[in-house]
């Protein structure tokens, strides 16, 4: 799992291995690293403390870094694999891709499949993706739904890369936190039966260089590092709380019969205003475990000065000093749509209905045509 020089490389995140730095990348002991001159493969100490005791250290990598990284793929002739979070396309879309890629081909895999309610019309959720792709600039020669913890459509996705790669290496990149090294783990698993290889974790940017596991053709699959997307709700939550910003367990709708005036809030990391319109039912599509909470539109301000950093927790009271404040954006849909809060969830909102949705500085909220 070493790159192509002669130094050592970790097996877990793809970073050099070096002795002299402990707050850098690729660090670990010296006596560590005589068992990886001895031939052993090894980890550096942050991957095996990550492993081992879900504990991150942060690194001195740079947005820089990830998008020297980065523009080295439109230098290369290779297939393009991009990982995307279902759950949060607008927060995992890495933006100007298109300008990366070069006239390399695409294929765009949209992740954590299984998070999605039962009820979802899967064939709607991948035209969904293929517009969304196309709106940032982007044509895949091809889109398929993926659940790399459960390694559904695994076998589709093997089948794809091979017709597309034509005895080219392949390229994996994706935003942190999409599940991306998580997927290679699987093929990994599935093609050579050896098991969690790559760090992954729910923390962002665990990958910090490429990562080459080679093909039998020569050519190999390259993981790369994720790239930091400064407007994920990811970034805006204690790591305590990431769980609710990353579902793991398929969703299970929340209805709620509201009247012009009221508000619910999610937790304390985003709102939702009915203005206008007749009582109607609005349905939430969220972490089954956040936090959601109905008031009065008129008290909705107070309340939340009142009670964010306990009530309406997360966030934590510890971390309200660099919360954003929240930003507004208010819709009237003329057809059925979802009001999405990247990363965080959606409601389906009535046509004709005029609603605000509130999200941290910088979180998108947007209005898409409803996928249920």
């Amino acid at each position: 799992m070493a790159n192509t020089d002669d130094a050592l490389y970790c097996i877990g995140c793809g970073a050099k291995l070096q002795t002299t730095d402990p707050k850098a990348a690729g660090y670990l002991p010296a006596s560590s690293l005589a068992k990886a001159d001895a031939g052993e493969d090894i980890y550096c100490q942050r991957c095996f403390r990550l492993r081992h005791y879900n504990e991150i250290a942060p690194v001195e990598l740079t947005d820089d870094d990830f998008l020297r990284l980065l523009n080295k793929i439109g230098e290369s002739d290779a297939l393009i694999v991009n990982v995307v979070d279902i759950f949060d396309f607008n927060g995992s879309v890495i933006p100007g891709l298109h300008r990366f890629v070069g006239d390399n081909p695409v294929i765009l895999v949209g992740n954590k499949a299984d998070v999605l309610p039962k009820s979802i019309n899967e064939r709607r959720v991948t035209n969904w993706l293929t517009q969304a792709a196309h709106a940032q600039g982007l044509r895949p020669v091809a889109t398929l739904l993926t659940s790399a913890k459960k390694g559904r459509n695994l076998d589709d996705l093997l089948a794809l890369i091979e017709q597309y790669r034509e005895h080219r290496d392949v390229y994996v990149v994706g935003v942190t936190n999409t599940g991306k090294s998580t997927l290679i783990n699987r093929i990994i698993k599935d093609e050579n039966g050896m098991g969690d290889l790559i760090t992954t974790s729910r923390f962002p940017g665990t990958t910090l260089d490429r990562i080459q596991i080679p093909l039998a053709d020569g050519h190999f699959l390259i993981d790369t590092p994720g790239i930091i997307h400064r407007h994920q709700m990811a970034h805006y939550v204690n790591p305590k709380d990431l769980q609710l910003v990353a579902p793991t367990k398929p969703i299970r709708p929340t209805v709620f019969q509201l009247n012009a005036g009221q508000t619910l809030f999610f937790a304390g990391l985003a709102r939702f205003d009915y203005l206008r319109g007749p009582k109607a039912g609005f349905t939430v599509y969220a972490d089954n475990q956040l936090l959601l909470h109905r008031t009065k539109l008129a008290n909705a301000d107070a309340f939340y000065e009142k009670h964010r950093g306990d009530l309406l927790s997360p966030p934590r009271a510890e971390d309200l000093a660099t919360f954003p404040p929240l930003a507004r954006f208010e819709f009237t849909p003329k057809e059925k749509s979802d009001l999405v809060i990247a990363g965080l969830g959606w409601v389906v909102v009535p046509a004709g209905a005029m609603v605000a949705g509130y999200a941290p500085e910088g979180v998108d909220v947007l209005l898409r045509k409803a996928l249920i």
